[in-house]
């Protein structure tokens, strides 16, 4: 799958040591020009659905386990390889503290009808829900949340952000075909 981005948080000088290894899945769905996304209220941001690969668990069938839980949406057909994104970010565990995750991107088609969502309680917490937005605004409210956030923020809205702008760069390639 192909490389959209090498990220590094600016507080790591030092990648060497122990490190937590983790993978993650995210899916793109797409209907006219919106995309399913989540909104964080107390982030106040846009990502993609998605999440960690349980232990023992393929990328595809955790792909599609995490677009259920989070959105209620079924996968349907074969998902397509978008691309992936390696980040280290400090982590809160003394035995690694760095976290190496590398999450994988597919482009899902889904059926028309949904299931309930099953969030996780840190979720529910957050004020995750999921939601269908334009894909340019999504960006431009991500880019400004960006502009305001402190240095000491973490790498998840660089990076959907990053993936979100990468997905319109492709769709106007398309269209202009």
């Amino acid at each position: 799958m192909r490389l959209l981005a090498d990220l590094i948080h600016p507080s790591l000088t030092d990648l060497s040591g122990e490190k937590l290894y983790r993978q993650a899945v995210r899916g793109i769905v797409m209907r006219d020009d919106e995309i399913l996304l989540l909104y964080t209220e107390r982030y106040d941001d846009f990502s993609f659905p998605g999440g960690g690969v349980d232990e023992g668990e393929s990328l595809i069938p955790a792909l599609k386990r995490e677009l259920q839980e989070e959105t209620g949406v079924l996968v349907v057909g074969e998902p397509k390889p978008f691309g992936m994104v390696s980040e280290y970010q400090p982590y809160w565990k003394p035995q690694w503290p760095i976290m190496y995750q590398k999450s994988y991107w597919y482009q899902c088609e889904v059926a028309l009808e949904t299931t309930a969502t099953k969030m996780e309680h840190y979720e529910i917490a957050n004020g995750m829900r999921p939601q269908w937005v334009k894909l340019t605004d999504a960006i431009n409210h991500n880019q400004q949340v960006l502009q305001a956030a402190p240095a000491t923020m973490g790498l998840s809205i660089h990076r959907e952000t990053h993936v979100l702008k990468q997905l319109a760069q492709k769709l106007a390639l398309k269209h202009k075909c």
